[in-house]
């Protein structure tokens, strides 16, 4: 208990570390918003939603690709604070929980098919974010994918069920 307590404050701290230094960011560019810490899947987790002014997405770029160097910056710093690597995931106006659910709704479609068919299915390439999302969304129904090719190109392939039982082996 005392070392998940101390995981928890350590991600919390993270938090902390974190929200500071994109309120500092935010003000420089004198941009109003929002920042809420959480703890999910142990990774400190921020969000930012737009403040009085509103629209953060700017921020994000059109396929997340500035939210992804925000949040890299922000780990950096993190990093540089706390002596330790940061896993921390950063969202701004539910880009990442909207683009979660399209993923998964994507991940769920594309298993119906493979299911049906009994033939792997090859998705578009992704970024390590977006193959998480639809790797843990095929393995919570059932069924197996892997990552396939090299970044930028790298694809998730959603692989039909194997009637064998051995598959450790």
């Amino acid at each position: 208990m005392t070392e998940e307590k101390s995981l928890i404050a350590r991600l919390e701290e993270e938090g902390d570390v974190a929200a500071d230094y994109l309120e500092a960011l935010l003000d420089i560019a004198d941009l109003d918003g929002d920042i809420d810490i959480d703890v999910e899947n142990d990774r400190a987790a921020l969000a930012i939603a737009g403040g009085k002014a509103g629209d953060l997405s700017h921020l994000v770029g059109s396929n997340g690709e500035i939210l992804d160097a925000l949040q890299e910056l922000t780990r950096l710093a993190v990093q540089t604070s706390l002596g330790e690597r940061s896993r921390l995931m950063l969202d701004i106006d539910n880009f990442r929980s909207d683009k979660k659910a399209e993923l998964a709704k994507l991940a769920h479609e594309v298993a119906d098919e493979v299911k049906s068919t009994g033939v792997a299915v090859k998705l578009r390439p992704m970024n390590a974010f977006e193959r998480k999302v639809v790797h843990d969304t095929i393995q919570n129904i059932g069924l197996t994918s892997e990552s396939e090719g090299e970044d930028p190109n790298r694809c998730v392939v959603v692989l039909p069920e194997t009637s064998s039982t051995n598959e450790d082996n």
